[in-house]
């Protein structure tokens, strides 16, 4: 596919309304195209054939939405909006904190710009030249500056920054060029704080970095405020247009005022009222869409539409599958061009002196926020990469700790420990353990499942009483 064909669509911090989805899906219909992509940026792309500049220039300007085509100069602003209140989160960091901080920027970066929280491990931490990562002080950023690819280790501006001052920070570093002109560190300090007033805390505490558990983020979930967001997936990227604008017009009917874009190439809907659940189940088998993909299927970062690199995911996909292998807390990149930043835990990288040959690659302590990796394997065919994942799976596994604090119990304490039980919700896999209750759902510890409610519901999905299946404890 020529770029001049491709549409890039950006949407700040991968937040936009059901009614401007549902605006960018008709014109890229009208354009010819069937399908909608999102990028690793949480942006937009659409193919066409003969774009219209005139039509897109108009299009563009009634929804305030800029739009690239042909030069790709720019880059769209990443942020973890889409994991709030789905994940942990600092708790000072609320919806209208990431929509004043986008809102902030009046021009099109291009640098790359991640406004993240650390607590979450959905959205990556350090993909972007400009990371301003939250801190436990409230309204005030970590700052960390990646000027190449090739550099491992982003470097820690001295301060944090207030959230205010986040986008006058950000424009002052894209005027400076600070990639273009190799600045070092210490000239980027000197020239910030010569040159620029903003309200800066010192940093007293060290950024503590997320667990590297990658989430489940599909189907539908509960949500902190008994509302449920729902996760949707397609495995090949192609998300039909006649199916996203009938999704858009549900939003808009059942009060839905946001869309979130996520790093992964899906999207989730926030804010579904319990009374219409039903409804959103029905029209997601309307469509017969799969919303419980394995979670093998979601852990992975393609290239945007490059058809070799899905093509080998789904057969590296399909043969670690019979392999019933775990992969639950590591990630995957397939890397067919060196135009891609990498931000997960194992990479599958062609040669490009001869696509048919592969290296593996693995991330340090198998963390992709340490961003330096190491080779496992070189010049390896296809049908060798599954057995080296195997291998590689096991490694990690083997290099997981187990920080088990000891607790002093009495006799009575214990005896409770050894007859207590697990059960799982088999639609989420959520555990009901009787040791500890449901706090969420006011269910106290020592509760036995038997005694539960008859109403009881999943914290997670909403599931009911019937969905769980009993897992004795060893003793």
């Amino acid at each position: 596919m020529k770029l001049r064909e491709l549409v890039r669509v950006f949407v700040k911090g991968g937040i936009i309304s059901p009614g401007d989805l549902l605006k960018i899906t008709g014109l890229a219909q009208s354009l010819g195209a069937s399908f909608i992509h999102f990028g690793s940026r949480q942006d937009i792309l659409f193919s066409v054939k003969e774009p219209s500049r005139e039509l897109l220039d108009k299009a563009f300007e009634s929804i305030h939405t800029p739009y690239e085509i042909d030069t790709f100069r720019y880059q769209n602003i990443a942020s973890s909006f889409v994991a709030l209140d789905l994940l942990p989160s600092k708790k000072w960091l609320a919806s209208h904190i990431y929509h004043y901080v986008l809102d902030s920027f009046n021009y099109l970066p291009q640098l790359r710009i991640n406004i993240v929280d650390p607590s979450q491990s959905l959205v990556p931490l350090f993909t972007g030249q400009i990371n301003f990562l939250a801190s436990n002080q409230e309204n005030f950023w970590y700052l960390y500056l990646r000027f190449s690819e090739i550099q491992s280790k982003p470097w820690q501006f001295p301060l944090l920054v207030y959230s205010e001052d986040i986008a006058k920070l950000s424009l002052k570093l894209e005027e400076m060029e600070i990639v273009k002109n190799n600045f070092s560190y210490q000239q980027v300090y000197d020239e910030v704080m010569g040159n620029l007033s903003i309200n800066t805390q010192p940093v007293t505490d060290n950024l503590v970095l997320p667990d590297t558990n990658f989430p489940y983020y599909e189907g539908m979930n509960r949500m902190p405020d008994d509302k449920y967001w729902l996760g949707l997936y397609w495995r090949n990227n192609k998300f039909d247009i006649h199916i996203l604008k009938a999704i858009c017009e549900r939003c808009l009917t059942t009060g839905v005022g946001k869309l979130s874009l996520t790093p992964w190439k899906s999207f989730v809907i926030k804010g579904i009222f319990e009374k219409y659940k039903i409804g959103w189940e029905k029209l997601m088998g309307k469509f017969g869409m799969n919303l419980r993909h394995s979670a093998l299927e979601l852990n992975w970062h393609l290239p945007a539409l490059d058809q070799d690199a899905l093509e080998l995911k789904n057969h590296l996909v399909r043969t670690l599958d019979q392999q019933d292998i775990s992969t639950y807390g590591l990630t995957f990149t397939i890397k067919t061009t060196d135009d891609i930043t990498l931000f997960t835990s194992i990479v599958i990288e062609q040669d490009l002196q001869n696509e048919d040959m592969f290296n593996i690659l693995y991330s340090k302590n198998f963390d992709p926020n340490s961003m330096e990796y190491n080779y496992y394997a070189k010049g390896v065919v296809k049908d060798v990469i599954a057995p080296l994942l195997i291998e590689l799976s096991h490694l990690y596994y083997e290099s997981l700790e187990e920080n088990v604090a000891i607790k002093p119990s009495s006799s009575i304490n214990k005896e409770k420990e050894k007859h207590a039980n697990v059960y799982q919700c088999r639609n989420c896999m959520t555990l009901y353990n009787e040791e500890y209750g449901d706090e969420t759902r006011g269910i106290v510890a020592g509760t036995p499942f038997d005694e539960l409610p008859d109403d009881y519901k999943c914290s997670l999905c909403g599931g009911g009483k019937a969905l769980y299946e009993k897992h004795p404890l060893p003793a």
